[in-house]
This record gives C-alpha cells, sequence and structure tokens, in this order.
C-alpha cells in the first residue's frame, strides 16, 4: 500500500488567507482542491509538499454561477468557481443547457466517486501524465528516473532536452476550444488569461500560472451563435484518462460556419489547437468535403508518442476520425437543417 508522506495540513476560510499561508511555505508549500490529482501523486513522491494548503473551503471559489456581460452585447456569459465539483458541473442545470459540452466534458472524467472530490480548477490543472512518471517511486527508481522528477533524461525521447508528459484533462481542451477566460489571482494582484495561453507544450511547465497563483473564476463566453463537442478516446468507458481528446466548436452564421476551432488533448504536452483544420470549415455549412479536409488536417501535425495507452500509429489515424465524428454531430445540429 502507498502511504502519504508527512505534511502540515491548512485550511483557511478565505482566499486572501490561503495566499498568505502559502507564501509563507514558500517552495515547500502547494495547493489542492479536491486531492484527486495532488494525493496519488504525493503517494508515489511525484510531489513531496511539506504544507498542503486546502481551497476546499473558502466558498468564494464554490459559487455556482454568475451571469457576465462579455463583449459589449446584451449577451451573458457564464463565470464558474473553480471549487465546483464535476458532480456539480455535471448536473447544474443552467450549465447543461447552455454549456452541454462542458456538462459532457466533465461527465466524461473517471467515476461517479471521484467525480464528487475532483474538482473544476484541480482538472483544469491537472498534472501532465505518462508511463514513465505515473509508477511507484521504486519502479521509477528501477529505470533510474526521469527528467520529470529526479531524473535527466526523458524515456520517451531520450535524445530530447525537454519532457513529453502528455496533457491529461478532458476539460482542459473544451476550455480552449470554447475561448474561456481565467481569472488568476496571487500576492500580486490579479490577471485574466485566455485559456489558449493558460497551457505550455512543455511536459513538466506545462502551466503559464505561478505556483503561488490560484485560479478564482473561470468565465465562459457568450452563447451567441455557437455550438460546440467534445469526443474522448479511451480503453474502457469509465475511468480511464484520454489518449485522445477532440474538442471541436463552430459559430454559425445562418447554416455557414463563420468561425471554428479545432483542439486536440492528449497527444501533446499542451491542449493542441489546430489552426488548419478549423480553416478548411470556415465559411462551409460542414458538408463531407470541409469535413475530410478537417480531420487531415488535424491529422498532420498529431504526434502521438509512447507514453499513454495504444499504440502510435493506430492513435494518430484515430485523430483523423474523432475529428470527423465530431464535425459531423455539430452538422446534425446545423441551423435551419430539416429534421
Amino acid at each position: 500500500m502507498l502511504r502519504l508522506p508527512s505534511f502540515t495540513y491548512l485550511q483557511p476560510r478565505t482566499l486572501k488567507q490561503a495566499l498568505q499561508w502559502k507564501k509563507d511555505a514558500g517552495l515547500a508549500g502547494m495547493y489542492v482542491a479536491g486531492g484527486t490529482d495532488l494525493y496519488p501523486n504525493m503517494k508515489r513522491r511525484h510531489q513531496e509538499p511539506k504544507v498542503v494548503v486546502s481551497l476546499a473551503g473558502i466558498p468564494a471559489l464554490r459559487k455556482g454561477s454568475a451571469e457576465r456581460r462579455t463583449g459589449g452585447t446584451a449577451e451573458r456569459g457564464l463565470v464558474l468557481g473553480p471549487g465546483m465539483t464535476l458532480a456539480e458541473i455535471v448536473g447544474h442545470r443552467k450549465i447543461r443547457k447552455r454549456y452541454p459540452v462542458v456538462a459532457r466534458g466533465a461527465e466524461l472524467i473517471s467515476t461517479p466517486l471521484l467525480r464528487n472530490m475532483g474538482t473544476l480548477g484541480g482538472n483544469l490543472c491537472l498534472d501532465t501524465r505518462c508511463t514513465y512518471y505515473n509508477q511507484s517511486y521504486e519502479w521509477r527508481k528501477a529505470i533510474d528516473f526521469c527528467m520529470k522528477k529526479d531524473g535527466a533524461i526523458c524515456w520517451v525521447a531520450p535524445a530530447s532536452p525537454r519532457c513529453w508528459a502528455v496533457q491529461s484533462s478532458d476539460l482542459a481542451p473544451v476550455m480552449v476550444a470554447l475561448g474561456a477566460e481565467f481569472l488568476l489571482v496571487g500576492p500580486d494582484g490579479e490577471r485574466a488569461v485566455p485559456a489558449g495561453a493558460f497551457y505550455a507544450n512543455d511536459g513538466m511547465a506545462y502551466l503559464t500560472k505561478r505556483p503561488d497563483e490560484v485560479v478564482a473564476e473561470i468565465r465562459l463566453p457568450a452563447t451567441n451563435g455557437w455550438d460546440a463537442t467534445y469526443h474522448k478516446l479511451r480503453r474502457r468507458g469509465s475511468f480511464d484518462f484520454p489518449v485522445l481528446g477532440v474538442a471541436a466548436w463552430v459559430r454559425w452564421d445562418g447554416d455557414t460556419v463563420a468561425d471554428a476551432r479545432i483542439v486536440l488533448g492528449g497527444v501533446a504536452s499542451w491542449p493542441q489547437a489546430v489552426a488548419e483544420a478549423a480553416d478548411a470549415v470556415r465559411g462551409s455549412r460542414l458538408e463531407p468535403d470541409p469535413v475530410d479536409a478537417a480531420a487531415g488536417a488535424a491529422f498532420r501535425p498529431s504526434k502521438p508518442m509512447d507514453n499513454t495507452d495504444f499504440g502510435l500509429a493506430w492513435r494518430k489515424e484515430m485523430t483523423r476520425v474523432y475529428v470527423r465524428r465530431a464535425l459531423e454531430e455539430l452538422r446534425g445540429r446545423r441551423p435551419g437543417k430539416a429534421s
């Protein structure tokens, strides 16, 4: 049985108090929300904080939703609290009605038990994963560790100067595709960061969030003429992390695609937006030819590596298949389409 190391647990009641306690702890401190990612990592000695500052008891981070105006229009977006559990996201009436892709992405994460514990903010900040990293301390020691923790080499690509652990969040590609915005609060104040700029293509430094900052709000854009979906590939129908995620977003002008975003998860260290795939469907009605072109455009930069489940060639081919499926689903909901 893997056991947690010794640590001091602090439970602040306000965000200001949490920021101060984390500042006092310095590099020895880490934040925790639901703990479904951090605590298993601590058991495997991936992270070894001496002080854990819990965000679970801060009411401001657990607020359900609030309306917000976006872009100076009458159309309102939605603000979600990062402390909302994934189960709350799944069951939230307003989210299911106005942002079903967010509820769907949350519903595909893990199991009901862990969705009751895991949080929206925690999933967005989820650690990157790798076959050579997500093992016990003894297993990793036997291969001389890896670059991401205690070692100097990436066992996925030994000649590479960087870590290739993959982004493993289901909601991260969804938020990037939607064009969501995150409010970060730290000791030096607050800043708003687009979801697309929140992630970095590096298996170790995978977030642009500073360690002393907290995600305080997730801001969803107004639902003005757009539709989105998320498709996930995994070995089992529940519990597994994605080996491929495809988030597709389109904004309709009548029955024509005025704008689009295609974002891949699970094939790189960040949610990978493929501009060429989006370009292929702009101006179309998602007919078979532009959909096939978008699927081919997403296939080319998709570079799954030998650090998650399934074979490389098959996983790469599934990029084409899943992008096509996602766009075909959106075509089926095209405005004005005859039933």
